[in-house]
């Protein structure tokens, strides 16, 4: 039997001796039990007349756990349950206390009748249970009537949230040409509702925009294309709406949304095509090699990667002349100059470019070919170019001796235009500073101008100039590199001086000096020279020479025993000759020193020595007794210097020393000599100054005893002006030999 929230039946039921089980409060909104639901939140408990195998301690508390909807908008606050204690006799001796989470907040309880409410709005989805505690006390003496026990409020859900896109907006990318149910990308909703009740939290997928392109799964939230052949180039982007609704979908669940942004990335699907079949270019012919004649471009649909294109000349008669490159960054063919062109040769040219994809894709051969060409026609026009020299430099060989005016090479050059204007030839004098050459202006013949010395330029580096007549501007140059060769023009001679020494005591036949010598000649077969005695020096008695055959030769002695007292020094005179043609010849002298030597051949003294200086006296007393002449002497000097330097002192008498001489202007001078030499105050009275005689010479300028020099005469006479008395002071002054100037 079930009761509803009152227990006035358990006493009778137990006084018949049934037992009374508590089984909890139920699912209220579930027909699990009846069949029929319970209205919400009401205390249920179930009695059962069986008898129990076993008697079991009996429960005071008649509840167990309570069930309340969420999301109550009602006025009154919601009734959760009752609890009720069979001690409790109805007449409100029992007082009910309710603790624990929300206890006062949330929940308050009627301490008479155990009546449970809930004050506030409940959200399932911020809290889903509540623990609480509940106790029975004597109102009268508080004393608890029923120990402390725990139970639990729990929220029921109801469909109150609808599916959420927490990853949203969505933005993805699905190659262009895909097949259809290629997955593009998977969205995922999220419901707040309880999963295990009901379907308030069971969430299905449709496609609100974006059809007929894209499909969504209803279960998985994956997005697959649904269309073939979708391309690129009709239509790149695309904007999917996917609905996320919960109840399964069915009518009054709630529903979310979120957006897709579908690209569709390129494919090579497109083959490269020239907009331009035919391309007219012009070219200048003294345009230099990789300079641009022109630009092509084929044009390819797709982009990046599959849009790189790679240029190449196929045919034509130009391909010789021209050459392609791409530009990586704008994909277009550069025709550039490969080699140098020439109206005069060809006046046009014409190449077939190919422009193809490097990269392709297999399964799109079929839309192919995946190249194209095009036709170039390049024309070459004229400009006034410089004469051009034929050959382009030249080497020319010239012997030294050459006559002055000798033409030694003709340079040619002509203009390449289809004028051919006359030519005028010049040498870059820069380039010829000496000026050993000149070159006829009309006929290019290239002249000696100077005598040519291989000695002194064994080369000379020309630059010769070709100017067009009508157009001095266009002046064309070629070197010329002119190698002097050699004639036997220098005479074999001695690379240094040579002075030999030979001892007093030496024998016949011994070496005393090797000689060599040099020629400033180079012949083609090198070097050769022959020593002889001079014809004048042929029968010399003291000396002989020996040629080496290697361009030495040995000086030897012809008899023994020189003394230095008889002849101290000989001159040997020596022919040198070289190997011609012609055979040119110098004669050197060797200068040979009679010397004493040892029995070993050491030299002690040779002749110039021993006659300077005595017996006994070796070189180095020498030097030390010109050492001390050489400081004698400069001592000397200095005393000499120190005396004509010296000056006499000043003798000044007592009267010099003592005046004083007062002017009367506030001129700044020189002392007392100053003012004496200048006393402005003789010029105001002359008569005084004519009275007073000559003013007193200087001690120390002029002795008391005056020269005729000295002599002036009085120049102020009676009645003079005081400029007549300057002029007469100043004529003395200039008269006064030894005055300062």
């Amino acid at each position: 039997m079930w009761t509803s929230g009152r227990m006035s039946n358990a006493k009778s039921w137990l006084g018949l001796g049934m037992s009374l089980y508590f089984w909890g409060l139920m699912d209220l909104t579930s027909p699990a039990l009846s069949g029929t639901p319970t209205p919400p939140g009401r205390l249920e408990a179930f009695l059962s007349d069986k008898a129990q195998p076993h008697p079991r301690t009996k429960r005071s508390w008649v509840w167990n756990q309570f069930f309340v909807l969420e999301e109550y908008t009602g006025t009154d606050p919601l009734y959760v349950g009752k609890l009720h204690s069979d001690m409790d006799r109805g007449d409100g001796s029992i007082k009910y206390i309710l603790s624990g989470e929300g206890a006062g907040v949330v929940f308050t309880i009627d301490d008479t009748t155990g009546d449970i409410h809930a004050i506030q709005r409940l959200d399932r989805e911020e809290r889903a249970q509540y623990t609480l505690r509940a106790q029975a006390l004597d109102r009268r003496t508080g004393r608890p009537m029923e120990p402390e026990s725990e139970f639990i409020i729990k929220i029921q859900d109801i469909n109150d949230n609808e599916p959420k896109f927490l990853d949203g907006p969505y933005v993805a990318t699905v190659p262009e040409m895909s097949p259809v149910g290629t997955s593009v990308i998977q969205v995922t909703a999220t419901d707040a509702d309880d999963p295990t009740y009901g379907n308030s939290a069971r969430v299905v997928y449709s496609v609100l925009q974006g059809q007929p392109y894209f499909s969504v799964d209803s279960k998985t939230g994956v997005i697959r294309t649904a269309l073939t052949n979708m391309d690129r180039e009709a239509k790149e982007y695309y904007e999917v709406i996917i609905q996320a609704k919960d109840m399964g979908g069915q009518l009054g669940g709630l529903a979310g949304t979120t957006t897709v942004n579908i690209t569709l990335s390129d494919v090579n699907d497109n083959p490269p095509r020239f907009p331009q079949k035919h391309y007219q270019m012009s070219v200048l012919e003294s345009a230099p090699v990789s300079s641009t004649v022109g630009r092509v471009f084929a044009k390819d649909l797709d982009e990046g990667i599959n849009a790189e294109m790679k240029y190449t000349i196929v045919d034509g008669d130009g391909a010789d002349a021209f050459d392609i490159n791409t530009d990586p960054n704008f994909q277009v063919g550069i025709i550039t100059v490969k080699k140098p062109l020439s109206f005069e040769r060809k006046k046009s040219y014409t190449l077939k470019v190919e422009g193809a994809n490097p990269h392709l894709e297999m399964r799109f051969l079929n839309l192919g070919p995946f190249q194209d060409t095009t036709t170039v026609h390049i024309s070459v026009e004229d400009v006034d170019e410089p004469p051009v020299f034929d050959p382009g430099f030249y080497f020319v060989e010239v012997p030294e001796d050459v006559a002055i005016g000798t033409t030694i090479q003709i340079i040619s050059a002509k203009d390449p235009d289809v004028t051919n204007n006359s030519i005028r030839y010049s040498i870059d004098r820069s380039s010829d500073p000496g000026r050993f050459f000149y070159v006829d202006i009309t006929t290019g013949a290239l002249m000696t101008a100077r005598p040519l010395d291989r000695e002194e330029f064994s080369w000379h580096n020309i630059t010769v100039l070709a100017m067009e007549m009508n157009n001095p501007s266009q002046v064309g140059s070629v070197p010329v590199t002119i190698k002097v060769l050699d004639v036997n023009d220098n005479a074999p001679e001695f690379p240094r001086f040579y002075e030999a020494f030979v001892c007093e005591n030496a024998k016949a036949g011994q070496l005393i000096q090797t000689v060599s010598a040099v020629d400033q000649d180079d012949p083609r077969n090198g070097q050769h020279f022959y020593y002889s005695l001079a014809p004048e020096a042929a029968n010399n008695p003291n000396f002989t020479v020996r040629d080496n055959q290697d361009n030495t030769a040995r000086i030897l002695t012809r008899r023994s025993g020189f003394r230095q007292q008889e002849q101290s020094v000989f001159y040997l005179p020596i022919l040198i000759s070289d190997g011609g043609p012609p055979v040119l010849s110098s004669t050197g002298t060797l200068t040979i020193q009679v010397c004493g030597c040892d029995d070993e051949g050491h030299v002690l003294s040779c002749s110039p020595e021993a006659y300077m200086l005595p017996v006994s006296l070796s070189r180095g007393a020498l030097i030390a007794i010109l050492a001390c002449v050489f400081v004698l002497l400069v001592l000397v000097l200095l005393i000499l210097s120190l005396r004509r330097h010296r000056k006499q002192p000043y003798i000044l008498d007592d009267e010099e020393n003592i005046h004083e001489n007062i002017v009367r202007y506030d001129d700044e001078g020189g002392g007392e000599e100053d003012t004496e030499a200048f006393d402005i105050a003789a010029m105001w009275n002359p008569r005084e100054a004519q009275a007073a005689g000559a003013p007193k010479t200087r001690q120390d300028m002029l002795p008391e005893i005056e020269s005729l020099s000295r002599y002036v005469p009085q120049a102020c006479a009676v009645g003079s002006t005081v400029h007549s008395y300057v002029l007469a002071k100043l004529y003395e002054a200039d008269m006064d030999l030894w005055a300062p100037p």
